[in-house]
């Protein structure tokens, strides 16, 4: 043989070898390991996580990979139909490889360089790619992956049925738009389930998967009904429609039902805490078991204490009451004095800094179960969750005080001076009531009633910082108290998180409560890998006769005092105590309203404290704040399944405690009380840390004159 010959000899023999080392390399594993049969039948999708509500309704899932799972049972006909015809006409006949659609490739694609005859991969073969993926590292990890996959389609044939195929194809493809399997992508263009698709829908979802952005029917309408009517055809030409039938199919408009990713579940903000609860119970559960559960692959159900039907209650509250208001806020600074308040800044930011926030917690007083959660107004646009967003309180503070007061045995018939007190030593700083009255006294009972600020300060003077801290801290806030004169008026912060958690002790019996979120974790087969076990009461933080007082006191704060609205312009008629709260300037308006079975708190306020309402009338906690519950609980009222969390009576007052209560809020000073009130302090003084009050006494004399 000649030298030429043999070089071209040599070069056959090569490229006949070559591709058979090849193929045996990646056979061998030495490009990567290959699934073996027994690791291809353990196959599983990562599957998200469903989150349901109390009642068992979906209200969110996690997920690495959008997709929910469906049984062959469930996959129309002429969904496998329409994949067969379009995807690959012979995947009843072949093992794995369709060797004519390959030499076909081949000659066309490769040497004839005609893109137009397709890509040659069976369903088997994209199976296979859709499990493992591939690794892009130039052309010949190309040709590895092709073996790859060719090399597996043959296990996956050997493995399982052509029905088993078709249905983890369906359930692995990616259709666009972060959604995979068929499931998902029904619900997104069609608001419907796989098993309802009608034959010209599956047609539009068959067609995405030769392009799914170029196809998405969302984006590129025209695109998608042209290639659905492809797929039309191909399931005409194999038989699988009739002609007429695939004629009168393709004439048909294409109709989506789109449902976007981005638009937010009832409890987007609920989501977020759910999620960090899961995630710290998976890490206890990890570490004393072999499986490592993980939230986002594994497909487990989380059943949560949030009821949907209350959350939709507050959801609605939330559009109809704060439209109003964002309305009423907005044109309060498009004109006058408040519009140059904001000076000369843009309208963009002049929107923002003007938009109202609000948050809504309602809990379970009894076990701390959140019940709803309404984080703020928009979660895709405002994701800061205002549950734990901490503001002044206002005389959402005052109850804390007076329960410190019933808890050194006070009682609320005990009178408070309602006279003018002026501190030296802080400028001058002078308690006002809400309607600048003075003078007279108020009961300890009508003096909460009627949120009286001067009587309250001097309950406080009465009480001391100490034992209000002592009382704060055991009802479970964190922030630190400040021992400042204006504490008695509530100028201290919480979160409206804490506050429910605190007035829980007093719809309770006295008792702490630890707000929580999830009742179960269970996998995709029903089995519990975690089960709340011990929700309720923990330590007693108030004597039951204290709490009996308080509520009794609270409870004539909602029929007579600032909550009256909530009966009588809002008609609820569930049995509720509670208080509202407006702070400085109406930078925060609050209200919270409990039973035995119910605790609510929500606050309403713009980001920043300079802007507000200038007026109660629309700014006070009974105006901003309290209609968001008044108007959720009277839609929650009409819900039969909601009776069991609304309706839980106060239990009746004993008679040596309602004796207690049996007296006027208000009296005018008698003849022995002015008479005494001439030898009394004038002035309270503070030292200059203002820890300690000295009474300077005048003489008869000068207060005679003074008057």
């Amino acid at each position: 043989m000649t030298r030429p010959g043999k070089i071209i000899s040599a070069l056959i023999l090569a490229a006949v070898i070559a591709p058979i080392l090849l193929i045996l390399s990646v056979y061998a594993g030495l490009f990567g390991h290959l699934q073996s049969r027994e690791e291809l039948l353990r196959y599983e999708n990562a599957k998200a996580s469903v989150v349901l509500s109390l009642e068992g309704s979906p209200i969110g899932r996690f997920y690495a990979e959008n997709r929910t799972l469906i049984t062959s049972g469930q996959i129309p006909d002429h969904i496998r139909d329409a994949l067969i015809a379009t995807e690959d006409a012979r995947f009843l006949e072949h093992s794995g490889v369709d060797t004519r659609s390959l030499f076909r490739v081949l000659l066309k694609s490769v040497l004839l360089n005609d893109r137009s005859s397709g890509g040659g991969s069976t369903i088997t073969q994209q199976l296979a790619k859709n499990m493992y993926g591939r690794e892009n590292k130039g052309r010949l990890s190309i040709i590895i992956a092709k073996i790859r996959e060719v090399l597996l389609a043959y296990r996956l044939e050997k493995a399982l049925t052509k029905e088993e195929i078709l249905t983890l194809y369906l359930n692995t493809v990616p259709f666009g738009e972060n959604i995979f399997g068929i499931e998902e992508a029904s619900q997104r263009y069609f608001a419907k389930k796989t098993e309802n698709l009608k034959p010209e829908e599956s047609a539009v979802l068959i067609g995405m998967l030769k392009a799914n952005t170029y196809y998405n029917p969302h984006l590129n309408p025209e695109n998608a009904r042209k290639r659905r009517n492809v797929v039309l055809k191909q399931m005409e030409k194999y038989g699988y429609l009739a002609v007429n039938e695939g004629d009168s199919l393709c004439q048909l408009p294409m109709v989506l039902y789109y449902s976007s990713a981005g638009e937010g579940g009832p409890a987007d903000y609920f989501m977020v805490q759910v999620k960090k609860e899961v995630e710290n119970i998976l890490k206890e559960v990890n570490h004393v078991t072999e499986k490592r559960w993980n939230l986002e692959e594994d497909g487990l159900t989380i059943t949560t204490t949030l009821s949907l039907a209350l959350q939709n209650c507050a959801n609605e509250a939330f559009g109809k009451h704060l439209t109003v208001m964002q309305a009423r806020l907005n044109q309060q600074y498009s004109s006058g004095t408040a519009k140059r308040s904001l000076g000369e800044i843009s309208d963009s930011l002049r929107k923002v800094l003007t938009t109202l926030h609000a948050g809504l917690l309602a809990i379970d007083p009894r076990t701390g179960a959140v019940r709803a959660w309404v984080g703020g107004i928009n979660f895709k646009t405002q994701p800061y969750d205002q549950i734990s967003a901490r503001r002044q309180l206002a005389s959402i503070f005052k109850p804390v005080l007076y329960a410190a007061a019933l808890e050194e045995g006070m009682v609320p018939c005990q009178y408070l001076d309602n006279d003018s007190v002026i501190l030296s030593g802080f400028e001058d700083w002078s308690p006002e009531n809400y309607d600048h009255s003075y003078g007279g006294k108020y009961s300890l009972a009508g003096a909460l009633v009627k949120s009286m600020n001067v009587p309250t300060f001097s309950l406080f003077m009465d009480v001391g910082f100490d034992k209000v801290d002592t009382i704060w801290r055991r009802m479970g806030f964190t922030f630190p108290l400040d021992n400042t004169p204006s504490l008695a008026l509530g100028t201290a912060e919480a979160s409206i998180d804490e506050v429910a958690t605190a007035y829980s002790a007093f719809a309770n019996g006295g008792y702490r409560v630890t707000p929580y979120s999830i009742v179960s974790v269970k996998t995709s087969d029903g089995e519990v890998i975690w089960q709340n076990e011990s929700p309720g009461l923990e330590e007693r933080v108030l004597t039951e006769r204290s709490v009996m007082l308080m509520n009794a006191m609270l409870q004539k704060a909602i029929r007579e005092g600032t909550g009256a609205s909530l009966y009588s312009v809002y008609d609820v008629s569930i049995p509720l105590a509670g208080k509202t709260g407006s702070s400085q300037n109406y930078s925060d308006a609050w209200f919270a309203a409990y039973n035995p079975g119910i605790m609510i708190v929500t606050r309403v306020g713009a980001s920043s404290p300079a802007i507000h309402f200038t007026n109660g009338s629309y700014g006070s906690g009974s105006a901003l704040a309290l209609p968001l519950v008044a108007l959720t609980l009277k839609k929650a009222e009409a819900s039969p399944e909601l009776n069991d969390i609304l309706y839980s009576p106060f239990p009746d007052l004993p008679p040596e405690l309602a004796v207690l209560l049996d007296c006027p809020d208000f009296k005018e000073k008698n003849f022995f009380d002015r008479l005494r009130d001439l030898f009394e302090k004038d002035e309270t003084i503070y030292d200059p840390e203002g820890k300690k009050t000295v009474h300077k006494l005048k003489s008869l004399l000068e207060r005679l004159f003074k008057k």
